[in-house]
């Protein structure tokens, strides 16, 4: 379905929206924008490019990291599979709009910063004690190459 991969740097413009399909599967979307700046070298003044508007829909686990993290004017960046879609208005009006099935959101730490909820499964394979060495169990008993694989499934999705 989706074939081009991208990433946006931009904001967040609307309120992320959670909703579940006919098959009861939950989708979590929101619209952002990217614009461009830059600097004219002989008045030394910025000046505003095009804006690059995009819907974006979350799904599977990142829709519980989304709702949990994201609201409108935060700044991010999201990568995922693009597409245009193409329909009419009310009017008959041909409209196309740009949308991202994203496979990845966060936040943009060049705008922002932010402060990371390492709980749960998660956490046991991110822990805090460095000194774990492979092979030998951490606190939950666990040892840091059963971690490793645990994190890679964690990560992917």
């Amino acid at each position: 379905m989706y074939e081009t991969h991208g990433t946006v740097v931009g904001t967040v413009i609307t309120d992320p929206v959670k909703r579940e399909t006919t098959t009861g599967e939950e989708v979590m979307s929101f619209r952002m924008a990217s614009n461009v700046r830059r600097r004219d070298r002989e008045s030394g003044e910025w000046i505003d490019g095009g804006t690059l508007y995009l819907t974006v829909s979350c799904w599977r686990r990142l829709v519980q990291g989304v709702g949990a993290s994201l609201m409108k004017g935060d700044p991010i960046i999201a990568h995922g599979e693009l597409r245009t879609n193409e329909y009419k208005t009310r009017d008959g009006e041909p409209r196309s709009d740009l949308e991202m099935r994203a496979s990845s959101v966060g936040p943009d730490l060049a705008r922002c910063t932010a402060k990371l909820d390492r709980s749960g499964k998660l956490r046991s394979a991110v822990s805090d004690d460095a000194g774990s060495a492979a092979g030998e169990p951490d606190e939950h008993g666990e040892t840091a190459g059963e971690d490793a694989g645990d994190l890679e499934s964690a990560l992917a999705g």
